[in-house]
């Protein structure tokens, strides 16, 4: 037995969208990156990228991970082996692979280690921003790539990939990296988190990224506050932590967690736990200078041990997502989207839920592009949390006809006129009927 739901574009309001293409990387092999119109026709897919996140920038050109020429086919643990562009005819224009040389199947190997996230100059984030494009030749490059190790100051645990953020060249040179393990004394861990990490590093929460991008011009730098300078970046933690880093010094300069009972605002923003993709809304879009991040929820962080977490390890526990949006100065939050911000009871909180991954982008019209993860699921959201446009990607990783799991690391929506190798299909409404009408008729119907 399985539960049966349908897959596509399921529902879709033209009128009140930000209407253009949506590329979202697939994992499933042979499939790849995917772009897709409002209704959800796919237009073209890229097999080789079928890492983590792929960007699309003006002209067609695509930004990401492959996996395949040194290690395995999606392979989290290694992230990918090379980072590399190509343009709409599948041409490589640029590669880079110098990150980290390792082993692998006995033999020495030059690897990108690419993983979650990469962001080209000229754009702060690796979305859409109306006046800031992607170069598409010539620009520095920011992602996060993996180191193997051992740190015994931070834990006894053999570390496969503590995360490093490199940012890099056109032509291949290395001009600045940041470790979270070579920077761990700045996080603020308590004693007894720091027993529980030393004992067992599990997951590598606190010294383990998920995003990165470039804080961007923004208002509050305007106004003379240098944390917030505009090639600082800005970061979070497996764990329970947002951090802006100077570009300039390596410093943490805004921070938000680990800890969230010893100041009045961060009680009341409550614990963000395992979170994905914190970014600064760039200027141009509605809400810019405050901090958009997909807090995951499930269970992250170090700390006192409880019933929850015996050893002390992911004690910070909740199941369910939130989508925040926070004023960086003042930590309130302006905007945010639950399950119970679209209507469900309290009680009901799961109804959104993605553990893993995920991510959310911030539209021109003041709509938000939410990717729930774990559920292949990218939703259009407007100001007030109603869903006008719904995909659930039909993609399954189970290979299986009875059971279904679909898995899309982060969508991105860009206009139409960035990718003029496809014509836009007719955005024709998509209205689902009540789910209490809904019905599928018998076999021999």
């Amino acid at each position: 037995m399985h539960t049966v739901f349908p897959t596509g574009t399921t529902i879709y309001h033209p009128e009140k969208c930000f209407n253009g293409f949506t590329i979202y990387p697939s994992k499933k092999e042979g499939v790849g990156a995917v772009l897709i119109d409002m209704n959800g026709s796919e237009l073209r897919t890229w097999p080789k990228f079928t890492n983590f996140m792929v960007n699309l920038m003006p002209g067609g050109h695509i930004l990401g991970g492959q996996t395949g020429r040194v290690t395995q086919h999606y392979d989290h643990l290694y992230g990918a082996d090379d980072l590399v562009q190509e343009n709409w005819d599948g041409e490589v224009e640029w590669s880079f692979s110098k990150a980290d040389e390792m082993e692998y199947g006995g033999k020495k190997h030059w690897v990108a280690r690419q993983n979650h996230d990469v962001v080209r100059e000229g754009c702060p984030v690796g979305y859409y921003v109306p006046g800031q494009e992607p170069k598409v030749e010539g620009g520095k490059t920011l992602f996060l790539s993996y180191r193997t190790g051992k740190w015994p100051e931070i834990t006894r645990d053999f570390l496969p990939r503590a995360t490093r953020m490199i940012e890099v060249t056109w032509e291949g040179e290395i001009v600045w990296d940041w470790m979270p393990a070579e920077n761990f004394e700045q996080f603020g861990w308590s004693d007894e988190a720091k027993n529980a990490i030393m004992r067992r590093c599990r997951n590598q929460n606190g010294v383990f990224q998920n995003t990165c991008s470039y804080v961007g011009p923004n208002k509050w730098y305007d106004a003379g506050d240098e944390r917030f300078h505009p090639d600082n970046i800005i970061t979070d933690d497996r764990a329970t932590m947002i951090y802006i880093i100077s570009k300039k010094t390596g410093d943490i300069v805004w921070q938000v967690g680990p800890y969230y009972d010893r100041d009045p605002a961060l009680k009341k923003l409550e614990c963000i736990i395992g979170p994905h993709h914190a970014h600064m809304i760039p200027q141009g879009l509605p809400g810019a200078g405050n901090i958009m991040v997909f807090d995951n929820g499930g269970a992250a962080g170090y700390g006192a041990p409880n019933p929850g977490a015996p050893d002390g390890t992911w004690n910070s526990l909740r199941d369910h997502s939130r989508v925040l949006e926070l004023d960086p100065l003042t930590l309130e939050v302006v905007w945010q989207f639950t399950a119970l911000d679209q209507g469900f009871w309290e009680g009901e909180e799961s109804r959104f839920y993605s553990r893993y991954e995920s991510g959310a982008q911030r539209l021109p019209n003041g709509n938000t592009l939410i990717t729930e993860s774990r559920h292949g699921r990218i939703i259009e959201v407007t100001p007030k949390c109603e869903i006008v446009w719904e995909y659930i990607s039909p993609h399954n990783l189970l290979g299986r006809e009875d059971l279904f799991f679909s898995d899309v690391f982060r969508g991105y929506r860009v206009p139409y006129d960035w990718v003029q190798q496809v014509e836009p299909s007719t955005e024709r409404a998509v209205i689902p009927p009540p789910n209490g009408e809904f019905r599928i008729p018998p076999a021999d119907a």
